[in-house]
Parts: structure tokens; C-alpha cells; sequence
């Protein structure tokens, strides 16, 4: 069970011994995920569902700005309908805020162990530009050199500022473009001219290069760390 679903805590039996048992049945997967240095899409959904859990204990509301963008305003309706009516029952709500006791320590405390895991992943990767970086970088190419190895992972990436909960975030969408093979004639930088050449809308790419000597999982760990790092190195630029 990697991933719970939105409506977990009000969904079918409303059990404390049940919806024990489905958290840390939930709680053990994703341990497993960070045990073998998987950190996405997990580390995102544990953080999406600690959050609501701190929310509907502070407010005893279900705030719609706090779910996933996925989740329809329609869905979102039906499901605080439904827990409305959970919150007038004394009983049923009684449990819920049993299991709400007992799933936010769980979840804050394998939170824990996921931001370790970043912050060492973090630590291991280096992030530098390739060439001369030009004044507009919101859209350019990240490589991507991990395990030591000589093969280069080329995305293509564009910033995007979108507005959530009354705040402005900065995200990046990734491309897969290709594989590479660095060597002695084929450098990072030889690599580049070659993508300009063949995408002509981007004759001076920003372009940016991330590796590691470690063995991490490149599309569950080391890419989406990359991207964050990335974001932030636009960000200050």
C-alpha cells in the first residue's frame, strides 16, 4: 500500500483498530520505499496527508486548498458532506479523533525519516552549469550523471509559477529527452551545442548538470532532488 486515498480517515468502516491497521500498513510500504533510497511520489503523499491530518485536528474542517490539485471541487464537496455529518455524531467522531491522535506522531516520525533520506541524497548530488549561463533560465536542459557511470539522462525543463492557498509557488516540468554517452569527444559541453542544433527554439540554453557517485534511484530520488535543487539555484539567480 504505497499511497492512501484522500478520503481514508472518514472512508467505509470508521474503526479505530481498522484504520490502525490500514495506516501502518500504509506506514510500512513507505518505509520499505525510503529503506531501498525511494523518495517520490511517496515522501510527497506522506507530507499531503500529515498536513490534513494537522488541519482537521486544529479546525475540525476539511480545507479543500489543502488537497491535491487532482481532487475536483465536486469530490472535494462530497467528502465534506459526509464528514460534516461525521463531526455531529459524537460517538464516530470520538474515534476519528483517536485516530488522528495516534496516526499524527506515525506519520511525523516517518516524515522524519524521508527528510534524512533527502537531506542525504541532497548532500550527495552536485549541482553546476554547463557553459556560460545566460540572464533567462527558466526554461533550459538539466543532465542528470549518476552511479558513476558514463551515461548522461538529458531533460528539458520550464519553470512555472502557479498560485495555490493564496500563495505563489515556483515549480519545474521535466521532459525526457534522450541518453547520452559522455567521454573524451563527447563532453558536457559538446553535448549542449548538440542540443541546440537539433531545437533551434533554444539557441543559448541554461543549461545544468547534476550528478552523484552513488547508487540512487534516478526517477523516484535523484531526479525529483535534482529539480528541487535546480529550482532553487533559479530562484536566487
Amino acid at each position: 500500500m504505497d499511497s492512501l486515498k484522500h478520503d481514508w480517515l472518514t472512508e467505509g468502516l470508521i474503526d479505530y483498530e481498522y484504520k490502525k491497521y490500514i495506516l501502518l500498513a500504509y506506514l510500512k510500504d513507505v518505509g520499505k520505499r525510503f529503506n531501498q533510497s525511494e523518495l517520490y511520489p511517496f515522501m510527497t503523499d506522506l507530507i499531503f496527508h500529515y498536513r490534513n491530518l494537522i488541519k482537521v485536528r486544529e479546525s475540525k474542517k476539511l480545507m479543500y486548498d489543502s488537497f491535491p490539485e487532482t481532487l475536483t471541487k465536486a469530490d472535494f464537496n462530497k467528502l465534506r458532506l459526509t464528514y460534516d455529518k461525521i463531526v455531529n455524531d459524537d460517538e464516530v467522531m470520538q474515534q476519528i479523533e483517536e485516530i488522528i491522535s495516534f496516526a499524527i506522531p506515525k506519520m511525523k516520525g516517518m516524515l522524519e525519516e524521508g527528510k534524512e533520506l533527502y537531506e542525504f541524497v541532497e548532500e550527495n548530488i552536485n549541482l553546476e552549469p554547463v557553459g556560460l549561463s545566460p540572464i533567462y533560465s527558466d526554461e533550459g536542459y538539466l543532465f542528470i550523471n549518476h552511479d558513476a557511470s558514463s551515461d548522461v539522462s538529458i531533460y528539458r525543463y520550464q519553470m512555472t509559477l502557479f498560485e495555490h492557498a493564496e500563495e505563489k509557488y515556483r515549480s519545474m516540468a521535466t521532459e525526457f529527452l534522450m541518453n547520452e554517452m559522455k567521454g573524451l569527444s563527447k563532453t558536457y559541453e559538446n553535448i549542449k551545442v548538440e542540443l541546440t542544433r537539433q531545437f533551434t527554439e533554444l539557441p543559448n540554453p541554461a543549461t545544468y548538470l547534476a550528478t552523484t557517485k552513488l547508487k540512487f534511484p534516478l526517477i523516484e530520488t535523484v531526479l525529483p532532488v535534482a529539480k528541487r535543487m535546480l529550482v532553487r539555484e533559479i530562484s536566487v539567480s
